[in-house]
Formats: structure tokens, sequence, C-alpha cells
């Protein structure tokens, strides 16, 4: 089915949401918890079906239980436009960075992301699951050989931890990056994993032991900040995993407080 065509505005700078207006009877799918707000007249359904196409009952488990294996929920939420004027409904980032529009048209019809990056997008876009085909880069591609893929011919947004940055790779011009660093990408970028030259380079050059090989021609799209990476430098930095003491009552402390599993 064509995807329903819907507008949009992006709010915010680091802690983005998105608020998508709908005209009556079109509707927006979206990952469960990602919602705002919605104002009178958008009703919210869940649905193992969101495209709608009908089929047995085992065949939509089947396709929730591929939607589970990408990192999201088991039903999509589905929200319509059920008023007689336009209605807003907002979501909101999970995460500090930024949400990206995606127009799937000018991305050939299909995009493959990383497992979580999915925020919403115009009912009719399709969020099925996309496995590499190589068994390297399913094993140690940072986010796994289980990927997302977006078909169709509508609005998607993405959402990404830091700053986001296109890059348009000519055919067989190449691009090592940081597994944690990849968002997205068009099909025909040849996507693979590779190991760090170099025994003492891969153990102690702090990059890890692999990054991720892309081979144009196609966009990729990359985030500065990894959430991982976030993660990581916080929880290295509380007092159990031997960082500075924290002042208490702070906003510091308290963020240590809830990382360390205080009350």
């Amino acid at each position: 089915m064509a995807a329903d065509v819907i507008d949009y505005r992006l709010i915010g700078d680091d802690l983005q949401a998105v608020i998508v207006t709908l005209d009556p009877g079109e509707g927006v799918i979206a990952e469960a918890g990602a919602m705002m707000y919605m104002e009178e007249g958008i009703e919210m359904a869940t649905t193992l079906d969101p495209l709608g196409a009908g089929g047995g009952l085992m065949s939509k488990l089947l396709g929730a239980g591929k939607r589970m294996l990408t990192g999201e929920s088991f039903f999509i939420t589905l929200f319509a436009n059920q008023a007689h004027v336009r209605r807003d409904v907002a979501f909101s980032s999970p995460y500090p960075g930024k949400i990206q529009p995606i127009d799937l048209k000018d991305w050939g019809g299909t995009l493959i992301a990383q497992k979580d990056a999915f925020l919403c997008g115009a009912r009719g876009i399709d969020v099925s699951i996309a496995f590499n085909r190589r068994i390297g880069a399913g094993f140690f591609g940072g986010e796994g050989f289980i990927l997302q893929k977006l078909t169709g011919d509508g609005l998607a947004f993405l959402h990404a931890s830091g700053t986001l940055h296109s890059i348009d790779l000519k055919p067989r011009e190449t691009l090592r990056v940081d597994t944690g660093c990849l968002v997205a990408f068009q099909p025909s970028v040849d996507y693979n994993i590779e190991m760090v030259k170099g025994i003492k380079t891969a153990l102690f050059g702090g990059e890890g032991l692999f990054f991720v090989r892309l081979t144009g021609p196609g966009r990729v799209i990359l985030q500065t900040l990894p959430f991982s990476r976030l993660a990581d430098r916080i929880i290295a930095a509380s007092p159990r995993a031997g960082g500075a003491r924290r002042e208490e009552g702070g906003v510091l402390g308290m963020l240590g407080n809830v990382l360390d599993g205080d009350s």
C-alpha cells in the first residue's frame, strides 16, 4: 500500500521531538513508548499488522517476532486521525541526539538501519528484519547481524545519539567506521566487519577489535556519539567502578545513585 503523506516539524536541539500533523483518515506508526502527546481525535491502537495486508494469525505472529529480534516491541502502535480536521501527534527521542527525517523515495524505497533506530513513520511503511549475509558481520558487528529494513514510499524518522552525518560513497569507494557509529545505509552499500590489524593496535588502540567497512555506491548515515559509548563513560566514572567521588546531593550525585542502584 502507498504510505500516507504526512506533514511534520521538529522541535528541540539535542532532546528533540517530531510533531506529525495528520489529515483526517491519515495515520502514523511508532515504536511503543515513543508518543509524547496527541490531540483530541487521534485514536491509538496496537496491531500485529500495521500495513493491513491481512494474512493468517501465524504469519502476523512471525512478522511480530521478527520485529522483536530487531529490538522493537512485539506490537506496532498505530495513531490515526479520526477527526474531521487536522490533528497533531508528537513523538520524542529516548535519549539525547538527533531525529533524522527520511523520505524513502529518495533512498530507492529501502533503507537498512541499526536495530533500534526507527522512531516513527507514515502508515504504509514496513519495518522488518534484515540479516547480514556475512557471518563475520553477524558475530562481530557490535549491533549484531540483525538490522532493521524500512521499506515503502513515505516518511520515516530515525533517532540516533549525538549529531548525524551523511556521506555519499562513490562506486568502490570505501569507508571504515566504528561499529557503534553506523546508523543507516542504502542496500547498494556493501557492509562487512573487519578486524583491526596488529595485536597491539587491537588491544591498546582504544577503538575496539573490529570496525565496519562500507563500500559504495550509496549513502550512509553516521552518529557522532553512540549511546553505548556514553553509558560506558558514565558507568566507569561511578564510585563503584573506581571513579571519582561524587558530591552528595548534586545532580551528578543523584545520577550516580541511580546507576549504582541506590535508593
